[in-house]
């Protein structure tokens, strides 16, 4: 990781009291955050929950809130983090750290989980999904990986997106094969029950097998989809996953 560099303490109370400038930006930061027995998201969360539990809640939080979210703590951890720290440290404590924390991830929104999720994988996630929005429910996104030879695309869906029930028809051979790339999902058969997809996760669809995928509620979901070659190859689009049949699903 990179070296901590801190001039707080000389920017404000050089003149005044160098002596502790010296300790806060020498060994606080200089010393004590660049060690390299903690890694430095999990030393930034330890310190919010430190200072939470004090009581602590002027500009050193907020700069530590934004040091978190500069290192990777996410707007989901960081809100986990302080609703089980709210349990021992006190709930007045919590209301004023999510006051705060509301402002440094105010501009985290579905866009940013976005990027985020295309952080996770090599491949990109591709422009809306248009040409087959009609067969989905959520938006998708469509990035073709390999036109020729064999057809490779990667397919993002945002949390809850799922594509309608459908069947690879093929005279021979055909089907498709489904790989994760990031995030989680699901795959469903006709008459089965819906199997979670994590990264690694490979699924084979034979021709003629009545199914679906899509992401999970809480999750942005990426999977390539490779066809299969075969012979007479076409799609037959059917119904869509209803919300209760959705919803019921159990990882």
């Amino acid at each position: 990781m990179g070296k901590i560099i801190q001039t707080a303490g000389r920017n404000a109370l050089g003149e005044f009291a160098p002596e502790f400038a010296h300790f806060n930006d020498d060994v606080l930061f200089g010393e004590n955050w660049n060690n390299q027995n903690i890694d430095l998201k999990t030393r930034c969360i330890i310190t919010v929950v430190a200072l939470m539990s004090s009581g602590v809640t002027d500009s050193s939080l907020k700069y530590h809130l934004e040091n978190a979210k500069s290192h990777g703590v996410t707007k989901k951890e960081i809100a986990a983090v302080i609703t089980h720290v709210a349990f021992y440290a006190g709930w007045p404590k919590a209301w004023a750290v999510f006051n705060m924390a509301k402002d440094v991830w105010s501009e985290e929104s579905g866009c940013d989980e976005k990027s985020a999720h295309a952080s996770e994988m090599v491949f990109t996630i591709g422009e809306p999904n248009t040409a087959y929005a009609k067969y989905f429910i959520g938006q998708s996104y469509l990035a073709p990986i390999s036109t020729q030879q064999v057809g490779i695309y990667n397919v993002t869906f945002e949390p809850k997106c799922r594509n309608n029930w459908h069947i690879h028809n093929a005279d021979k051979g055909g089907g498709q094969i489904l790989v994760c790339v990031a995030g989680r999902g699901y795959y469903q058969e006709w008459g089965k029950d819906a199997a979670l997809m994590k990264p690694g996760d490979c699924i084979n669809i034979p021709a003629g097998v009545k199914h679906w995928h899509g992401a999970a509620p809480d999750s942005w979901f990426s999977h390539l989809a490779i066809e299969v070659p075969g012979e007479n190859c076409s799609n037959e689009w059917l119904e869509a996953v209803s919300d209760e049949d959705y919803n019921n699903i159990k990882e």
